[in-house]
Formats: C-alpha cells, sequence, structure tokens
C-alpha cells in the first residue's frame, strides 16, 4: 500500500486491501451501467445512479452490448466476501463492484463514491470537473459485525428529515445499525395507537429552553407544556424504509424499568406511588421514580406496547435500556415487597433481573432478542440476553465470559456528547473531554478475554446523548467527525489503522465532501499533548503533538504567551532544568484555543524506573508505567493526560534512584474533584531501603483536606528528612475507594488521581 503522502486513494474507512494503478477510469455521458437481476442489488444500483445523477448530470445508460465504459455490479458466489465484504475492480475502461451479498455491494458503491472527485456528493449538478476515478484493485471486509450509531430524541426532539439525514451519515462510512433513543424521562418519542396519551401528554413538556439543562424548575400548576414532539407510526416506517434501503437495521430503544416518567405523566397508576407527575424540563438528580414491578399491569402495558415496536421494527434486537435504575420505590412499595417475597426473589437487584427476564422471554416469544445496558447484569443476566457496556469495559468483559454477546461502547471513548476541543471554544456540552484521536484509539476486544471469548465482542457504538444538544446542526457537529474515526476502528483491522493516515485521508478527502454536503462538522481539538521521555541523567526530550495535521505549533520556555512571532516547534525539546512550556496554534493570525501549559519538574526520581504494585486504571492511564516519575505535573483538568486514576485501589510505587544517595524530600500530587468521583488519598505513607527488599518507614501523612468543597484542589503530600539515604524509595496512597454516604453518589466506586513523585 502507499504511503499517504503518495496515495492516490483516501478511503475511510480504510479497506483491507488496496492496490493503486497507473491511470484512470472517466465517467462520461456515454457510460453505461450493467446491473444483476436480483432486487435488492437493482435498489443499489438505483441509489448509485441518483447519485451520480444529481451531482455531474449524467444518467447512466442500461442495458446494450458495450464492452467499455462500463461499470458493472454485480452478486457473486465468492462466500469469503461474507454478507458485507465487496471487491472493487476500476480500470481505465471499465469497473467492476462485486459482493456476494447486496450489502456488499453497497459498501463497494460508498468506497466508489469516495475515489470521485468529492464534488460527486453535491445535491445540484456541478460542471467543470473531471469525473475521473483511479485505477485500483480492492478487496474489502469489515472487521466487526455490528457499527453502529445512536441518537436520543427524547431530551430534545429531531425531525424526521434529520433522522434520514443521521441515516445517510452512518451508510456513506458503512456503519450498519441505527440505535434510535426514542423513549426517556423528558419526552415519549413514538405513536403508540393502543395507549393515545403517550404522544398526547408525555411527548410534552414546559419549555424551559432558555435555562441550563439542570437548572430547570419543573412544570408549575397551570402552565402548558408545549415542547416536544413525536413520530408517527407512518414517520416510523419510512425512516425504517429508508434505512433498510441503505443497509442500516434500526434498532429501537423503549426504556425500563427506569427513565420512564414520560410514560408516569401519562399513566401514573403504572408507578410505585400513583402519581401526580410531570414530564420532567431538564434533569435532576436522583431519579427515583420507576416502573412498579410488582403491578402486573405495567407488564402487560409494556407487552402492549412492545407489540406495537415489534410492528414497526423488523430489528432481531429490542433494547429495553435498564440503566440507572434507582430501586428506592421499590424498597418501601408493598406490591413490590411482595414480588420479591413471592419470586424468591433475594433483594432489589433481583428484582431488576425478573423484570428483565420477564420482557425478555416474551421478546423471545415473538422471535426477537433483548439488549440492554450493562446495568441488566444486576440480579443475574437474563438468559439470552446482549449487553452493551457504557460504564467502562468491565460490564463486557464480564458477559463474555459468561457466553454473552456484548457491544462496546464505553464513556470514555464512544461518548460523543463529551467535549471534543476546548470548551471555551466550542458549543456546550455535558462535560467530559474525547477527543477524535482518543475514539481513534480505541480497541473494542479486550485483551483480558481469551480468543474464544473475544468471539462475542459484536463491535462498537458511537452514543449521542441531547440533554445539551438542541437542534439538528449541533447534533451533527458532536457526531461528525468521531463517529467517522469510529467506524474505521469497527470495519478496519487493528493491525491496519494508524492515526497519523486517518488523519491525513480524513483532511484531504473526507471534509471537503463533509463541506460539500453541508455538514456541520468539528474539525477536532487545537489541544496540544507533551510527552516526555528520560534521555540521560537529569535530561529529558519532550515531544509535542496535536490532532491537527501538519499544525505550526508556536511555544515559549519563559513563561509568556505565544504569539504569532513565537518560536515554532520542529523537533522535540531537550530540557535539564524545571521549565514551564506554553504552546499554541494559529491560523490565519487567529489563536485557535488558549495555549496549552506543561510544567516540566526535576528532582532525583525524574526519569527513574519505577514499579506499580498496583493498577492503575486503562481509563486513565495518563502515560503508561513510567507517568509518576516522567516530570509532567497534572493540571485542574484531570483529563488532561498527566493525571493517572486508579480506581478503588490504593497506589504502592517504588522508585530505583540508581544508588544509595542523601534524600531530604518526598513529595507526590494527587487531585481532589469530588464533583468527578475523585477524591484524595486517606493516607500518604513514605518508605526508604537500600535493597528493595527490606523498607523502613520514614513517614505517614494523613490527608487533612476536606472533600465536601466543589472546587479543584491539586496538593502536594511532602515529608523533609535530615541523615537519610537510601536507593529505593516507596509511596503507598491509601484510596478512598467508595463515595462516602454525603456524596450524591454515595457507595459508588471513585477515583485517585496521581501525577508526579518527586525525590531531592
Amino acid at each position: 500500500m502507499a504511503s499517504p503522502s503518495k496515495r492516490k486513494i483516501s478511503i475511510v474507512p480504510l479497506p483491507a486491501h488496496v492496490k493503486e494503478k497507473c491511470g484512470k477510469f472517466i465517467l462520461n455521458s456515454h457510460t453505461t451501467i450493467a446491473i444483476p437481476a436480483d432486487s435488492m442489488a437493482a435498489k443499489v444500483a438505483d441509489f448509485f445512479q441518483s447519485q451520480i445523477r444529481q451531482s455531474t448530470g449524467i444518467s447512466l445508460l442500461t442495458g446494450g452490448t458495450a464492452s467499455q465504459n462500463v461499470i458493472t455490479l454485480k452478486l457473486d458466489g465468492e462466500k469469503e466476501l461474507g454478507n458485507e465484504g465487496y471487491r472493487l475492480m476500476v480500470n481505465r475502461k471499465n469497473i467492476s463492484v462485486s459482493a456476494y451479498k447486496p450489502q456488499g455491494l453497497f459498501y463497494g458503491i460508498q468506497s466508489l463514491l469516495q475515489m470521485f472527485p468529492p464534488e460527486i456528493m453535491s445535491s445540484k449538478v456541478v460542471t467543470g470537473v473531471n469525473w475521473m476515478v483511479p485505477c485500483a484493485e480492492i478487496k474489502d471486509v469489515p472487521r466487526y459485525s455490528y457499527r453502529g450509531m445512536h441518537l436520543d430524541v427524547s431530551r430534545h426532539f429531531f425531525p424526521k428529515d434529520f433522522i434520514k439525514r443521521y441515516i445517510d451519515l452512518l451508510a456513506m462510512f458503512r456503519m450498519n445499525t441505527f440505535h434510535w433513543h426514542l423513549t426517556d424521562d423528558q419526552g415519549w418519542r413514538i405513536e403508540i395507537k393502543k395507549y393515545p396519551k403517550l404522544t398526547e401528554i408525555g411527548a410534552w413538556h414546559v419549555d424551559r429552553e432558555n435555562l441550563p439543562w439542570m437548572e430547570r424548575e419543573p412544570q408549575k400548576p397551570g402552565e402548558k407544556a408545549t415542547y416536544g414532539g413525536y413520530y408517527t407510526q407512518d414517520d416510523i416506517r419510512e425512516v425504517v424504509k429508508y434505512a433498510s434501503d441503505r443497509f442500516v437495521t434500526i434498532i429501537p430503544e423503549i426504556e425500563m424499568p427506569a427513565h420512564c416518567l414520560a410514560v408516569l405523566t401519562a399513566y401514573p397508576q403504572l408507578s410505585c406511588t400513583g402519581g401526580p407527575f410531570t414530564v420532567p424540563t431538564g434533569s435532576y438528580w436522583p431519579n427515583i421514580d420507576i416502573f412498579c414491578a410488582g403491578n402486573d399491569s405495567t407488564f402487560i402495558f409494556l407487552q402492549d406496547v412492545l407489540d406495537e415496536v415489534i410492528d414497526l421494527f423488523p430489528s432481531k434486537y429490542i433494547h429495553i435500556g435498564g440503566d440507572e435504575a434507582d430501586k428506592t420505590n421499590w424498597k418501601v412499595c408493598p406490591k413490590c415487597q411482595k414480588r420479591i417475597k413471592d419470586e424468591n426473589l433475594k433483594d432489589e437487584n433481583e428484582l431488576q433481573s425478573y423484570f428483565v427476564r420477564r420482557i425478555e422471554k416474551y421478546l423471545i416469544s415473538k422471535n426477537r432478542k433483548l439488549i440492554g445496558w450493562d446495568e441488566i447484569l444486576e440480579g443475574g443476566l437474563a438468559p439470552e440476553a446482549t449487553v452493551m457496556s457504557w460504564r467502562g469495559v468491565e460490564g463486557g468483559i464480564q458477559s463474555a465470559k459468561m457466553g454473552h454477546d456484548v457491544i462496546m461502547t464505553p464513556g470514555s471513548y464512544c461518548y460523543f456528547d463529551h467535549y471534543q476541543a476546548d470548551p471555551d471554544f466550542e458549543p456546550k456540552a455535558i462535560g467530559g473531554f474525547t477527543s477524535l484521536a482518543k475514539v481513534y484509539s480505541y480497541e473494542p476486544t479486550p485483551e483480558e478475554l481469551s480468543s474464544e471469548q473475544q468471539k462475542y465482542i459484536l463491535g462498537a457504538q458511537g452514543n449521542v446523548w441531547a440533554e445539551y444538544i438542541p437542534t439538528p446542526g449541533h447534533a451533527e457537529y458532536m457526531a461528525i467527525p468521531r463517529m467517522i474515526a469510529l467506524s474505521e476502528v469497527n470495519w478496519t483491522s487493528k493491525e491496519l489503522r494508524n492515526w497519523n493516515d486517518f488523519n491525513s485521508r480524513l483532511n484531504t478527502n473526507i471534509f471537503t465532501r463533509l463541506q460539500i454536503m453541508g455538514v456541520n462538522f468539528s474539525k477536532g481539538s487545537y489541544k496540544i499533548d507533551f510527552l516526555s521521555t528520560a534521555i540521560g541523567r537529569h535530561k529529558m526530550k519532550v515531544s509535542l503533538s496535536t490532532e491537527r495535521l501538519n499544525p505550526k505549533i508556536r511555544y515559549t520556555m519563559d513563561g509568556s504567551v505565544p504569539e504569532m512571532s513565537s518560536k515554532i516547534y520542529c523537533r522535540p525539546l531537550k530540557l535539564s532544568q524545571s521549565t514551564t512550556l506554553k504552546t499554541a496554534i494559529f491560523e490565519d493570525g487567529k489563536l485557535m484555543e488558549k495555549p496549552s501549559v506543561l510544567s516540566l519538574v526535576f528532582s532525583m526520581s525524574t526519569g527513574r524506573e519505577l514499579k506499580l504494585a498496583t493498577a492503575y486504571s486503562n481509563r486513565y492511564p495518563a502515560h503508561g508505567n513510567n507517568t509518576l516519575v516522567d516530570g509532567l505535573r497534572g493540571s485542574t483538568n484531570h483529563r488532561d493526560g498527566n493525571w493517572q486514576g486508579y480506581l478503588a485501589t490504593d497506589l504502592d510505587a517504588t522508585v530505583d534512584l540508581g544508588k544509595i544517595m542523601p534524600v531530604t524530600k518526598i513529595s507526590i500530587g494527587f487531585l481532589q474533584n469530588q464533583n468527578a468521583w475523585i477524591f484524595m488519598p486517606s493516607e500518604i505513607i513514605f518508605q526508604l531501603s537500600n535493597d528493595g527488599i527490606n523498607f523502613t518507614e520514614v513517614a505517614k501523612i494523613s490527608n487533612d483536606a476536606t472533600s465536601k468543597q466543589d472546587d479543584i484542589l491539586i496538593r502536594d503530600f511532602t515529608q523533609t528528612l535530615n541523615s537519610v539515604k537510601a536507593r529505593y524509595v516507596k509511596v503507598k496512597a491509601v484510596g478512598v475507594k467508595n463515595c462516602p454516604s454525603w456524596h450524591k453518589g454515595a457507595g459508588d466506586t471513585c477515583w485517585m488521581f496521581a501525577d508526579e513523585i518527586m525525590v531531592d
């Protein structure tokens, strides 16, 4: 395969095998298209012809006996291509797209369209373009069978035409599943004939769009609910067919047993308390309202709803949510407690499992499969359920080891409602930071699984939750291009994926197409990342990198803010003393994001060998095993890449200073941000040794800082020593492990974040 700089073909996601050849095929008014008799293949041809006609003005000729200037679509018996693989052959005279199944033919067409000039994606005729395709041979099959994107239409309702556009974008990058989040607390979005109040009442809430999502007052007596909307059953059928024509399967989600306030407002008798309720205008916590699991009417209602949903959606999967089910009401509800007793259940967790299993049994009777968020593991997993692992990867690992299919969608990589660049320069988001490069770095198959268990990982999905996304354009901006990065994660083999190559294809080909299509997309983050490497005693090499393609990074090392006249970064910087490095990127003389700042500190431990007796979390690895001695200090942003996270565990690290030497001071830095479930350790222990085996405790420091403050706190725990020599320095930090009782996440596992061990 040619290097990115010399490549003529820049397809995303990257095909499995590409062989570029000399020459090009020219599309003109004499070009003929040969179509197989298969009806679905004929639909693929119609799709292709329509796109060609609307952008070029050329109507491809059909029939005839021409042997040249022909585009041939064919289904053959090449079973090794599977249902979604294809072959694409382009020479000077002809183009051939072949596949075993029509969906493979469709994906071949998508790749072919990306080989035309970008103007091929125009919605109106473009003149003066040479409609050429470079000669090549491509053979392609996807890595994963499930390649999905989610969209929440409950928190904010998006019109039918945008849903179609969203599906078009999925199909363009060979995604095959659209997870449609149709119901939640803030709105019910699907017409159910048997229960008209779901859309008459449940689809609307009072308009508080002028207020922040978390600060919206509930509906007051006499206020009219006017904000919302829903899809009629005819709308649903139209969208389902539209998706099917593009080989996109739609999985509907009907939330249960929680996230159901829109339902309970319409039908309060399905709750544990009887209401009254109102459809929330925004969000609140804790959310304790839930379907009554002890009421048989609840299950009759849900089965009736599912009957109509099943009739509308041919997907083998029906998503039932299952997440964030607060059991407070179940604990005091006589009906729920009776259900627990009658069914010999252990507790409310097993009651949730009973709820899920009962719904699964019904879905199986209708020849459908249940899928839910990883909370459906609580109390025991339903026999044939598929799990979407969103709270990290642990739920996915557990499910795969149990022999259940898994779709990976961890929040730290796959939640596209997070910021993707500096919040000061971005539209409002829910929080977090998930850059394009981070999405691309995701590996869906956990290393912890055996080769047999890995087969249960079906693929990955990106999620767009809409609390902070009120418009279609905003939704598009949050999804694109991160969805494109995930498409390559899902389609292309791990061995072929390369960030620099992907970034080049994105910038030189795909972005131009998106602009022509009028897509509102993000150009990504201008944040500059730092990596330090020891290159000798008391000397570090600091490398700078960014998502930008061929950026000009300007920097200062004297504490001043970078300007257009500042030095341009050309090669790694070699530093031998503590330095504050400030970096920035300018375009057309304009600062694109606020400068990135690196505090590099030197001590006797910098760059030394470090051994960790406890494991950091892969969700916050920072720079890996040597993070705590790389000289890089963290900022108040726990996602800046310099903080190493320890989840519900202690820290036990030993630094080898290389030889016995005087030790006068030991320090280690920690971060506290209780709003992000991050707490200081309760205790720090420093130990010294000459042989690395026998250690002597020299200090024990208790944390006296309050954990209740909202402000983000960075603290160095320090101990000074007199007349002490050692070669090995051991630092132990005792983590809090679980959020305290006063915290809104009381009982949840919590984090400890460390950035640097400093020895003088």
